[in-house]
């Protein structure tokens, strides 16, 4: 009797216990899909125009803006002025692939090799770019940054810190030597002819994934130490995929058939910092157009 009691104990057990598990099973799915609703399912606060609440200080993981393909942070961000190898190009080779072993995965998420899809008269200038940036011998060659020049709208979520804020129908995000205006209203991009530092961005919300339109580059700014450029006809599509309040995904696919040879697209992960101090604020920046003071920025030989 005990045995029967137990057994039909077992089997009610199993007949409700195989249907929940089938159930989470489906609800999970083999690819993660339980983490995909999640993020989509995330309902974050709403400003008065109903825009998700964003605003906060954000930094990538690996904050540098030294490499796409090798985004070193920290003292690993300067390049090496010692040894057998100073003064030669010692990250990709005439085919545009890296030779030597990266530090950290690739920024560029598309074409899935990982690197800059160049035509070769663009990946011969970016080596030349590269190969001057320790000991630059003309103007053309000190790097932008060095040069206080605004980063351009992807350097600037990588390089350090952005601040995000937020007013009816705009976007502002301030870095410490660039700013830029993401407008959300029907208003049109400015003229071709007019370029700029940070290009001219127009935004939309779709659910909680932030997707901006850019043009109008003047592309006097470079997207790395290395070298690596775009011709001010390119168009960038950028997407801020918020998966949480503290969480988002940065992807920007940029098209330029003038440099590259399909389009390509570089993702770095951002995350909130300083949000357990609500008075937490910049210094002041005071690079500017113009710095004099080059001799501390620019690496020298034998140093």
């Amino acid at each position: 009797m005990k045995f029967k009691c137990g057994l039909s104990l077992r089997w009610v057990v199993l007949s409700i216990g195989a249907p929940l598990l089938m159930a989470s099973m489906l609800a999970v799915g083999a690819d993660g899909a339980d983490k995909k609703k999640t993020a989509e399912t995330w309902v974050p606060k709403r400003l008065a125009d109903g825009q998700p609440d964003i605003q906060g200080f954000w930094k990538t993981e690996h904050p540098n803006a030294y490499s796409l393909t090798n985004p070193r942070d920290g003292q690993d961000a300067k390049p090496e002025a010692k040894g057998p190898d100073a003064g030669k190009i010692p990250q990709r080779g005439l085919d545009g692939r890296i030779v030597a072993k990266t530090q950290k995965p690739s920024r560029i998420i598309d074409p899935i090799n990982g690197q800059v899809p160049y035509q070769p008269w663009a990946l011969a200038r970016q080596q030349e770019l590269y190969l001057n940036f320790e000991n630059p011998k003309k103007p053309e060659y000190v790097e932008t940054q060095m040069r206080c020049f605004p980063s351009g709208v992807s350097r600037q979520q990588w390089w350090n810190e952005v601040e995000i804020r937020q007013y009816p129908g705009v976007v502002f995000i301030i870095s410490y030597a660039s700013n830029r205006f993401i407008y959300l209203d029907d208003r049109l991009h400015i003229p071709v002819n007019v370029k700029q530092f940070m290009s001219d961005s127009r935004g939309h919300w779709e659910g909680n994934t932030l997707v901006v339109d850019v043009t109008n580059s003047n592309a006097k700014h470079r997207l790395s130490y290395e070298g690596d450029f775009s011709s001010d006809q390119v168009h960038i599509t950028e997407r801020f995929i918020f998966k949480d309040k503290n969480t988002f995904q940065y992807q920007a696919t940029y098209q330029d058939p003038s440099v590259y040879t399909q389009p390509w697209t570089v993702s770095s992960k951002q995350n909130r910092v300083h949000g357990d101090d609500p008075s937490y604020e910049w210094y002041e920046y005071a690079c500017h157009e113009g710095e004099r003071n080059l001799d501390n920025y620019i690496p020298r030989e034998g140093v």
